[in-house]
């Protein structure tokens, strides 16, 4: 009998290996999953399973569904220390009144350091085991996911005017290759070219950050179309919408991940499908800040890949995968008037294999499948809110809430445990972002 770091028995695996019009019929009951060496090496019924390995670590999971771990598409992930700064106000007033001084007046490597923390503590606990970042100081955001032992793509930010992290693109782009480097080795955490978005880059950084991601193969994580505003000023400005720029600037191509995408024409939708542009889509951010919806039916019909990601806890207010794939799907169906649209199986995909496609780490992570790491998600479904179970992804996406999200693992580190965390001090954390909240509001108040 073969010896094995770890032996996982769920009640129930979605391993969302497949095609999401597929994963119907990819609810399996009393499986059994191997770890090794921190990768899946065999899955299978739970009798098979265990009269051919065995492990010091047999973790049981009754009333349990194990999927994989959740991906969050796009955030800004010390901006948890924002959280309820500036609310109820339209996206431009939010930056510029609000956002965009307080970042000058406080960001630094530390508040990166503790906002990061603070996001990656609460992302884990509920279930995400991989986020894509777009902020100042990456290099700091992929040390802090290295240590808590969570999946990166940081954002090597891009943006026309100088801040506390680089004075000009030249530096942003300098400073943001260097920190890739960096990561080369890393078996957690890598980097993309995080251009902020068409209204706040120019044309000659655009082009060379196309340029290189074509010779480095790497993603390019921008905000587009996500008001009618932007669309209306590029038109006065360029005389032409944001994505048709971004077509003649090389950029849209498999490697771009459009954040929020709002405002779009269907022809748009057709050529964003046939360039294979990914659209990383965040409903509660657009809901809140009133930007617009996504057309996901229509983009998911066209066969665009869709992710879901919660944007920055300052304008979302939380980081709650789960609650996004809820809104993501409802959303969907009030907007197209349509209730079969963004299904709970086409939201999970997109929690999942969605988001790692995106960010081109498919053969990686996204799914239960032998030969990917084994970053994984167990719920416990015995609570009320998802009683009886008849079909448990249904449940996961309209009835399940975070707190029901009792272990995690990430490359096989079991990185939360019976609601635990077990690589970040969570009361330590927490002090810490208090102390940070104290600060900016005495600055505010002063």
């Amino acid at each position: 009998m073969q010896s094995v770091e770890q032996i996982l028995l769920p009640e129930w695996m979605i391993p969302v290996s497949e095609k999401p019009s597929s994963l119907e019929n990819q609810v399996f009951k009393d499986q059994a999953v191997v770890i090794d060496n921190g990768v899946i090496t065999a899955l299978g019924s739970r009798r098979e399973i265990l009269a051919q390995f065995q492990s010091d670590s047999v973790v049981e999971l009754p009333e349990h569904v194990l999927t994989p771990g959740l991906i969050n598409a796009h955030t800004h992930s010390a901006m948890t220390l924002l959280r309820g700064y500036a609310d109820d106000l339209p996206l431009m007033e939010w930056l510029s009144a609000h956002i965009w001084p307080a970042e000058s007046k406080w960001v630094n490597e530390a508040f990166i350091s503790a906002g990061t923390n603070l996001a990656i503590a609460e992302m884990l606990r509920g279930g995400t085991t991989c986020f894509n970042d777009m902020y100042f100081f990456p290099d700091v955001t992929a040390r802090c996911a290295e240590q808590a032992g969570i999946r990166a793509t940081v954002g090597m930010i891009v943006i026309d005017f100088p801040t506390v992290w680089a004075k000009d693109a030249d530096e942003y782009i300098s400073k943001g290759l260097a920190t890739r480097d960096a990561l080369r080795h890393s078996s957690l955490v890598n980097a993309a070219f995080a251009p902020h978005a068409p209204y706040t880059v120019s044309d000659q950084p655009l082009e060379r950050i196309a340029t290189l991601a074509d010779e480095l193969d790497c993603p390019i994580h921008m905000h587009v179309h996500e008001t009618a505003h932007e669309v209306e000023e590029s038109t006065a400005r360029y005389g032409m919408r944001p994505l048709e720029r971004l077509e003649r600037l090389g950029i849209l191509n498999r490697r771009l991940c459009a954040v929020h995408m709002t405002q779009l024409l269907p022809a748009e939708i057709e050529t964003i499908a046939e360039r294979g542009v990914n659209v990383l889509h965040c409903p509660q951010s657009n809901l809140k800040l009133a930007s617009g919806m996504c057309p996901v039916d229509a983009m998911l019909q066209a066969g665009v890949n869709v992710a879901i990601g919660t944007d920055g806890a300052s304008s979302n207010n939380d980081l709650d995968m789960l609650g996004e794939m809820q809104q993501a799907s409802l959303l969907a169906k009030g907007v197209s008037d349509n209730p079969s649209a963004m299904s709970a199986y086409q939201s999970l995909y997109a929690a999942t294999m969605g988001g790692a496609k995106s960010l081109g780490l498919e053969n990686t992570t996204g799914s239960i499948e032998v030969g990917k790491a084994a970053d994984l998600m167990a719920v416990d479904l015995s609570d009320p809110s998802t009683q009886p179970v008849f079909n448990p992804v249904s449940l996961l996406v309209y009835s399940a809430s975070r707190s029901q999200v009792n272990h995690v693992w990430v490359a096989g580190k079991q990185v939360l445990q019976n609601r635990t965390l077990t690589t970040i001090d969570l009361e330590e954390t927490v002090l810490e972002a208090k102390g940070w909240g104290l600060k900016i509001a005495d600055g505010r108040a002063s």
